[in-house]
């Protein structure tokens, strides 16, 4: 049984709901987690309430430590961690340590923290008196997790929450909650006090009590857009800070003159990476005519390469997180075909190196998909690849701009105009120019446009510790012993 972690301890909680944890790869239940009630979230946000004083007042440079110390526990127990991952989510190991990799970039930027969080200084703005801004932390924040990346979307954001002095509760995804624990613990081991840092696992129940709960000041998440909408308008309507990550549907043109090798690669390294669950897959291809045919081909004989099976086996992509999503992304095939797309490679019954009970769906690649059909409109969240043929530049970055997604995109090209109109030119907020899945590094923030980002601040990077902390500005006069006498008027320049 998956338990709750609150105040430094496991915790049962008062509700009896469960729910499953499987392993996808076999497609047995292996675990059971606990469901909270809004009772048991009172308790951890609770918990971090009274917590928050004292790591509030915590010197910048204990904590900075405490940091220091988690990086080097985390980097020293990647493998540990990533075979949580594999066990829960079903991704390969190497995809798992990849994950791990671009959290701890999170990390280590939360322990360079007080270079981000000065204030400013103005001397002398009025005689003798100084203005000057400090960042403090907002208190009590809730962090709610998609499935897709158990370890790496939670720390995007509780290193940032806690290294700016905030207390955390986090609600992960029930699918595969395991890893949440494992980091919490991981935290107390560095230091952490108890309270700072507490985990409550369930449903929309456990969401819905984060969302509406008087001490909770910010809310962050990653999830499906319909959801992002939803804790974007609940948190806000009760006064909270919201940053929400929505979903996607990246495109990824290809021009005549791009390395055709090159764009192949890319595009199966991003379709199906993670079996295509994840909010930066590239899930379109947009390829101009005359080349349509010959990458279409060249992607394909990619795709016939890659070995399906147990993350632990050294296999190229692994299952579908529940039997339930697999099916629901297997039946988008059917549903290209009767739009009159063709069907290139199909992954239903893909050979597999594991249990044949796995949820298993292999890659897939559909072409000539017309952009009224909902294998197009729809975020899949799975391994299937849209090729959608354009006449060219102009048609291409046409329909990036009229996708209500904004997340990311890229252009694979060799020629240096093209690529820096289509920086300018499309509206989504991640860019990636021969390189297909433009996440950006740590110190830079993360997050998309439209339909993709719902709130107040991008994830990470700068926007990061914007979001966790709120500014105050002190004017200040320390009067000189010779000043005396009244003056009603307002203060005049020497």
């Amino acid at each position: 049984m998956v338990e709750h972690w609150i105040d430094g301890a496991s915790v049962a909680g008062d509700s009896e709901r469960t729910g499953p944890v499987y392993n996808p790869a076999r497609g047995v239940e292996q675990k059971r987690v606990r469901f909270a009630s809004t009772d048991d979230v009172d308790t951890a946000v609770q918990a971090a309430a009274r917590a928050f004083p004292g790591w509030r007042d915590t010197s910048i440079a204990k904590r900075q430590q405490i940091m220091f110390t988690f990086r080097e526990l985390l980097n020293s127990r990647t493998d540990e961690l990533a075979a949580i991952l594999t066990s829960e989510h079903g991704k390969v190991l190497s995809d798992a340590a990849g994950e791990i990799a671009r959290g701890l970039e999170v990390v280590e930027l939360a322990c360079a923290m007080p270079g981000y969080t000065k204030g400013e200084h103005s001397e002398n703005v009025s005689t003798g008196i100084d203005v000057y801004s400090t960042k403090q932390p907002l208190g009590v924040v809730g962090i709610i997790s998609p499935f897709n990346f158990p370890a790496m979307v939670p720390l995007w954001f509780f290193p940032l929450a806690i290294a700016t002095g905030n207390t955390v509760v986090l609600k992960p995804s029930e699918k595969d909650p395991s890893a949440a624990i494992w980091l919490a613990r991981l935290m107390q081991e560095a230091g952490l006090p108890d309270g700072v840092l507490n985990v409550v696992h369930g449903d929309k129940v456990a969401v819905d009590a984060l969302l509406e709960h008087p001490t909770v000041r910010a809310i962050s998440f990653v999830g499906s857009t319909p959801i992002a909408k939803y804790i974007y308008e609940t948190a806000a309507r009760n006064g909270k800070r919201v940053q929400a990550l929505g979903g996607a549907k990246n495109h990824m043109l290809v021009l005549p003159d791009a390395d055709l090798d090159l764009a192949a690669d890319a595009a199966v390294n991003a379709g199906f990476g993670s079996a295509g669950e994840r909010c930066m897959a590239v899930s379109v291809v947009l390829a101009v005519d005359t080349i349509a045919d010959e990458f279409v081909e060249k992607v394909a004989e990619r795709m016939s390469r890659l070995t399906i099976g147990d993350g632990t086996r050294g296999c190229d992509m692994g299952p579908l997180i529940t039997r339930e999503h697999r099916d629901k992304v297997a039946g988008y095939l059917d549903v290209a075909v009767d739009d009159g797309a063709s069907l290139v490679v199909d992954g239903r019954g893909v050979e597999i190196d594991g249990e044949p009970d796995g949820f298993w769906l292999g890659p897939t690649l559909v072409d000539k998909v017309p952009t009224s059909s909902k294998v197009y409109r729809d975020e899949i969240f799975g391994p299937v690849l849209s090729v959608v043929r354009v006449d060219g530049y102009e048609e291409g970055v046409g329909v990036i701009n009229e996708s209500p997604y904004g997340n990311g995109t890229a252009i694979f090209t060799n020629d240096g105009g093209a690529a820096r109109r289509f920086q300018r030119e499309v509206t989504v907020g991640m860019i990636g120019i021969n390189v297909p899945i433009p996440v950006p590094v740590a110190y830079h923030s993360f997050g998309g446009w439209k339909d993709s980002l719902f709130g107040d601040a991008k994830a990470y990077g700068p926007r990061g510790f914007d979001f966790y902390t709120q500014e105050k500005a002190i004017t200040s006069r320390w009067l000189d012993p010779s000043h005396g006498g009244l003056n009603l008027g307002f203060p005049q320049h020497d």
